[in-house]
């Protein structure tokens, strides 16, 4: 059986996130696919766009835009398009693994921040 253009692209991802050192996922979701490290969502895929998005935050944010990361947006019929906290790294590190690899470490230092953030608010709120 042949593998799809998703299946393809996943397992490209997938070779691209093995320096992590730690075992990454990914599921389709929404036209594309979503990457998880650890049970946290740090990357996005668009394998119609070959083009990998990866999460940012105050603290990663300058990294990616200084290198020329583009953000990822949706639009929704009727409404105006979203940019969600999800940049570009640069074109060399979606062709190999060890140029992937610090900027997927500042994707999933973000993801595991905002979690983090997402548990202590959910604390403070105190059981449902």
């Amino acid at each position: 059986m042949a593998s799809s253009a998703a299946d393809r692209f996943a397992a490209h991802a997938l070779d691209l996130f093995a320096p992590l050192g730690v075992p990454v996922s990914a599921r389709r979701m929404f036209g594309g696919l979503g990457f998880y490290a650890g049970g946290h969502f740090f990357a996005i895929g668009d394998q119609d766009e070959g083009r990998l998005y990866l999460k940012v935050d105050a603290e990663s944010r300058a990294a990616f835009e200084a290198a020329g990361g583009q953000p990822f947006t949706y639009a929704m019929p009727g409404k105006d398009a979203v940019s969600m906290a999800y940049l570009t790294p640069p074109d060399a590190a979606l062709e190999d693994g060890e140029e992937m690899l610090p900027w997927a470490r500042l994707a999933l230092g973000a993801a595991r921040r905002a979690a983090s953030a997402r548990a202590a608010k959910a604390a403070r709120r105190g059981p449902a």
